[in-house]
């Protein structure tokens, strides 16, 4: 990765809908080397989705929590079924396998805590292997998003 690479890709983590002739007149590049730059990103999987972020609020899920999950039984196919309910799980908007106090840390969207209620039965009383969950309400999203800083590469470039 170069550093139009990670021009391209600071622009996009800010807006990506960008076309390729906007990306191109931020970064340096012609339109066409553009393109074909963020073609090799998305099929070397750089770029993992390109996703519209929306208002909790707007579309009736304005209770925002943030769950840490300890399983009793860290053996691989426990962990992996966890990870594959919560995959499932509409709800469940970010899910870290961590170390630390927990095992996983969520993000879940709700409509109120009568359907969190709900949430808890399905996934976590229902499961034996859950020891203890912990939850937090958050109370304001002082900065909500993925994007993250891109530095080029050190090593020889393409």
């Amino acid at each position: 990765m170069d550093r139009f690479d990670a021009r391209i890709l600071e622009a996009l983590q800010h807006n990506a809908r960008l076309t390729a002739e906007a990306v191109a007149q931020r970064v340096g590049l012609s339109p066409d080397a553009c393109r074909k730059r963020l073609a090799r990103l998305r099929a070397g999987d750089v770029i993992a989705a390109e996703v519209a972020i929306l208002r909790p609020e707007a579309v009736g899920r304005g209770l925002i929590l943030i769950v840490e999950v300890t399983l009793q039984s860290e053996r691989l196919t426990d962990i992996d079924r966890f990870k594959r309910r919560m995959q499932e799980a509409p709800e469940v908007m970010q899910c870290y396998y961590v170390t630390g106090n927990a095992d996983f840390i969520m993000i879940v969207s709700m409509r109120d805590m009568a359907d969190y209620e709900d949430f808890t039965r399905r996934h976590f009383f229902a499961e034996e292997n859950i020891v203890r969950f912990r939850t937090s309400a958050v109370m304001d999203r002082v900065k909500q998003g993925f994007s993250m800083p891109v530095t080029p590469s050190t090593g020889p470039q393409p």
